[in-house]
């Protein structure tokens, strides 16, 4: 396969021979060019996520499709989106294909990009495709705010604030472990359409972008998605706004299975949820007064609040734990 017929193959998937402005009013020129055109607002979001087999992902494993890699490398780009509160706009991809990578491939590969961005009103607007010793994806995504200071950031939580989040977590952690084999659903006594639907949320996360901006427009400031693990990305938010996250682990809400695939690991289900990763659901922290608009806009659970950091600084602590208990964090990627 060369490079060139993959390109016009993924061009023909794309629709890229139709006027731009058919799939998205900002785009001017698009895929098929040196570059996209694109008629701006005032202001751009824009972030960069990363994936590579082995490290992300597992392609030659069963039950993983390429679309599914597709589907996760774009919703692992959009949720950042969805973390700052901005509208999604453009995707440009860079895609490494292996050796024996066929046309094929790499048409169910974008496919599955392509149906998600078609959902959630992004657009692949352009990229780059070389040769690689194994497949990665590079994802860039472009969002877009009329306010700059009508956003979530990582540094708006303040004392008095309460942490909520839009959704369950500990899903994709226990999706992971049915598919790599570490839990088995029957012997777990997880029913099938629960185990399903806990690989579903591996493979096929949903970046909570329509909350994100709502929560934005909203009057909220702080939020974070949960990809590294909530005990990780709590970390984040309290270390950049100087604060201390007080959260009770126990009020954490858990996405069924999930304590029955910690239990088969033999972990605690609630710190297995905190630390697991992948979720996408939103951290957000929220002044008093807008709690109840803020569920309303899809923060499901109130699960702590936001103290002026004490004399150890920022940083988070989780009641209801066994005293002693060494602190929890989530997943990080080691550099050497």
């Amino acid at each position: 396969m060369g490079e060139r017929s993959l390109i016009a193959a993924i061009e023909a998937l794309l629709g890229a021979g139709g006027a731009p402005q058919v799939r998205n009013p900002r785009l001017v020129r698009w895929v098929g060019d040196d570059a996209a055109v694109v008629r701006a607002r005032p202001f751009a979001v824009t972030s960069v996520d990363a994936m590579v087999d082995g490290v992300h992902f597992r392609s030659g494993r069963p039950g993983t499709s390429l679309a599914d890699i597709g589907h996760r490398a774009v919703a692992g780009a959009l949720s950042d989106l969805a973390a700052m509160g901005a509208e999604a706009g453009e995707v440009y991809v860079a895609l490494g294909a292996p050796e024996g990578f066929t046309a094929e491939d790499g048409l169910a590969l974008v496919g599955g990009m392509e149906a998600l961005c078609a959902r959630t009103g992004a657009v692949i607007a352009g990229g780059d495709v070389t040769r690689a010793p194994a497949l990665f994806l590079s994802v860039t995504v472009v969002g877009w705010a009329e306010d700059a200071a009508v956003l979530l950031t990582r540094d708006g939580a303040r004392p008095g604030d309460l942490v909520g989040l839009t959704g369950p977590l500990g899903a994709s952690a226990a999706g992971l472990a049915l598919l790599d084999g570490r839990v088995d659903a029957a012997s777990a006594g997880i029913a099938p359409d629960v185990a399903a639907a806990l690989v579903a949320a591996h493979l096929r996360p949903e970046p909570r972008l329509r909350e994100g901006v709502a929560l934005a427009r909203l009057g909220l400031r702080a939020g974070i998605d949960v990809s590294d693990g909530l005990a990780t990305d709590a970390g984040h938010l309290a270390a950049r706004s100087g604060m201390a996250l007080a959260l009770d682990l126990q009020a954490v809400p858990l996405a069924p299975g999930v304590g029955d695939v910690a239990r088969a690991l033999g972990e605690d289900p609630r710190e297995f949820a905190v630390t697991g990763g992948e979720d996408y659901e939103l951290c957000v922290c929220a002044a008093p007064a807008l709690t109840s608009a803020a569920r309303d806009a899809g923060v499901t659970t109130w699960i702590g609040g936001v103290d002026a950091a004490g004399p150890d600084g920022p940083g988070v602590h989780f009641s209801g734990r066994p005293a002693g208990a060494p602190p929890l964090s989530g997943f990080e990627h080691p550099v050497r």
